[in-house]
């Protein structure tokens, strides 16, 4: 193509430019990325499926398709991978579970669905933590996922194999889901650009549920404008899924060039209280300068009721991950155990089996949330949480258009380090819950590295279905900011 950098490490967006005019073909890109698969993986572990044929088969198709003179979506022919949630026909679609080992849906999900009419190529399946229930990806059953950055720490959860996948040039872009963070957190700790939109704008039908209210498809991407781009090809109405919000997807890409001159901006003071590292607080503030030198109006935010979002978060989410997960009994599908004596013991002896200890952690606290003489006091207040941050959120955007903060109150720990306590997993995702319960969009985009060289995230949230004011402001802080670095494992082995 030209360009000494290898086709998997390109942009979309100049993949796209370079094939529509005839430089290099959708073959030679899928290529690259299939042979940084094969050198990295191994370390990396992003993938628990690489579906290589299929991919040769499906660029060898854009290419013919555009040698016969077909104009051609700015998805096709782009390498993409996919969080192991979301269903893919005739693939294995595990969630990162045992009980789901081998299982091979019949239908694709939506928005995978879309991309591939569009000439999308899945190069493969990414690891996550299991049923999508973590915040580093040591929760899948199969393997932990390692961070490109630093090979002995995670890459954030849970979709940290496709965060890994990108950052580490595997796939030039990938779908994630987000329920409380899952794709704006590891996008921080691996130095892309992760988007969650509103609640709604993507269908979540073929995506198998955590949490059904709270459950976000997302993207993983190098750049703000390849995120709208993958985020308008997946975006819009679809009749399967009762929660799709009607209308045509949107052009997000046609104001990213407005700037932020004049975009009012508050700065949550949540963001700099205890357990923000210090590299954290730096980089952000930072940030602050830098888009307040571009021309925002920057001030001071809250969301008052902010410190109940952990609490309210941790009863909604497993109460609907317990109705949701009741469907895996050892009867229609996924694993079930040996020679049971009876259904009892079928069904105990599979879930058993099947679940890891996270999953059955977050049904055993959603089970006793929904039970009789417990519902109100739980589910039910947390419910009533979670409309008083929806209101917080209303009242913030009545006196700014965006709210500012870090995507995680720190850079990316060490393997192993909070396996032992959930309660400090939990708080990596202390910035990225309340958006999930306000269905309200937001992007984690890169701001710099902390003193260990690892990356930071700065969080911008939007009002709801204003994707496009929040991308016009990551395009232009990302294009004043200039990130060019890469992960050390990427350098070495260039160098």
């Amino acid at each position: 193509m030209g360009d000494p950098r290898e086709p998997c490490d390109l942009p979309a967006h100049e993949i796209a430019a370079r094939l529509a005019s005839g430089e290099g073909s959708a073959g030679q890109v899928v290529e690259s990325s299939l042979a940084r698969i094969e050198a990295v993986d191994g370390r990396v572990r992003s993938f628990l499926a690489v579906t290589a044929e299929q991919a040769r088969q499906r660029a060898a198709e854009v290419d013919r398709r555009r040698v016969a003179g077909e104009t051609l979506s700015a998805v096709a022919g782009i390498p993409l991978a996919l969080k192991d949630v979301l269903a893919t026909r005739g693939i294995p679609t595990t969630c990162g579970s045992q009980i789901l080992r081998g299982y091979v849906p019949p239908y694709d999900c939506t928005a995978w669905a879309r991309l591939q009419a569009a000439g999308s190529v899945l190069v493969g399946k990414t690891n996550c933590d299991e049923f999508a229930m973590g915040s580093s990806t040591e929760n899948s059953s199969f393997h932990p996922t390692h961070n490109p950055w630093d090979l002995d720490a995670v890459p954030g959860g849970s979709s940290g194999g496709s965060a890994a996948a990108v950052a580490s040039g595997q796939a030039v872009w990938a779908l994630g889901t987000d329920t409380g963070g899952s794709v704006r957190q590891p996008a921080a700790l691996c130095g892309v650009v992760g988007m969650k939109p509103t609640y709604g704008l993507v269908s979540r039908y073929g995506l198998i549920a955590f949490a059904s209210s709270l459950d976000h498809v997302g993207t993983f991407t190098r750049t703000v404008r390849d995120a709208a781009t993958l985020l308008s090809a997946i975006g819009g109405h679809d009749p399967r899924d009762a929660t799709s919000l009607p209308g045509p997807p949107p052009d997000l890409a046609a104001t990213l060039e407005e700037g932020v001159r004049g975009l009012r901006i508050g700065v949550l003071e949540e963001g700099f209280g205890e357990g923000v590292e210090p590299g954290v607080r730096d980089r952000i503030g930072e940030a602050v300068d830098r888009l307040a030198a571009l021309g925002a109006e920057i001030g001071e935010a809250t969301l008052p009721h902010a410190g109940y979002t952990l609490s309210a978060y941790y009863l909604i989410a497993p109460a609907e991950a317990s109705s949701n997960l009741a469907r895996y009994d050892g009867v229609r599908y996924g694993h079930r155990a040996d020679d049971p004596r009876d259904v009892v013991d079928m069904m105990t002896r599979t879930r058993g089996e099947g679940f890891g200890d996270e999953v059955k952690r977050r049904i055993m606290i959603g089970t006793y949330a929904l039970s009789a003489g417990y519902y109100d006091a739980y589910y039910g207040q947390a419910q009533k949480v979670r409309t008083l941050i929806i209101r917080d959120y209303e009242e913030a955007f009545g006196s700014f258009d965006l709210l500012l903060s870090p995507t995680s109150p720190t850079t990316a720990f060490r393997l192993g380090e909070r396996t032992d306590d959930p309660m400090a997993m939990y708080l990596s995702d202390v910035f990225t819950i309340p958006a999930n319960l306000a269905g309200v969009p937001a992007i984690s985009v890169p701001c710099g590295v902390d003193e260990r060289g690892l990356p930071v995230g700065l969080q911008l949230t939007g009002k709801v279905l204003d994707e496009a004011t929040v991308l016009r402001a990551a395009h232009a802080f990302e294009q004043d900011l200039g990130w060019t670095t890469r992960p050390p494992l990427l350098e070495a082995a260039a160098g």
